[in-house]
């Protein structure tokens, strides 16, 4: 059972910065080779933001995004560098796990099986 941890989340003024890690376990590279990060804003549905292949570093982006935040990887933690936030970047952010070997990995929820408890950024004007 493949085990997420999130933490690095807070409050900050626009245009700031924070980065999320997401700790995992007992994963297989190969078996859970996507890894991702998605949002939910109140309200809201969940969105995908980013996502990387652990077994080729390919990497995807929410186009909201792009530019402004970079996912990454050391040993067993992913990471998401958050840049020039903006107020609508307020979200409760998840990591997440394929259960599964995907390619292309991507950014649609479908694609994730297992998923953290999340983590709390609060962007403010």
């Amino acid at each position: 059972q493949v085990r997420l941890v999130e933490s690095g989340g807070g409050s900050v003024q626009a245009g700031g910065s924070l980065r999320l890690s997401c700790a995992a376990s007992s994963y297989g590279y190969y078996t859970n080779n996507c890894m991702g990060w998605f949002r939910q804003a109140p309200g809201k549905g969940r969105e995908g933001v980013a996502s990387m292949d652990i077994s080729a570093l390919d990497t995807y982006y929410a186009d909201s995004v792009k530019g402004r935040f970079t996912i990454s990887k050391d040993k067993n933690t992913v990471f998401l560098q958050m840049n020039s936030l903006k107020p609508e970047d307020t979200a409760m952010y998840y990591c997440a796990a394929s259960s599964s070997r995907q390619r292309p990995c991507g950014i649609e929820s479908a694609t994730f099986g297992y998923w953290g408890q999340g983590t709390q950024v609060t962007v403010s004007s």
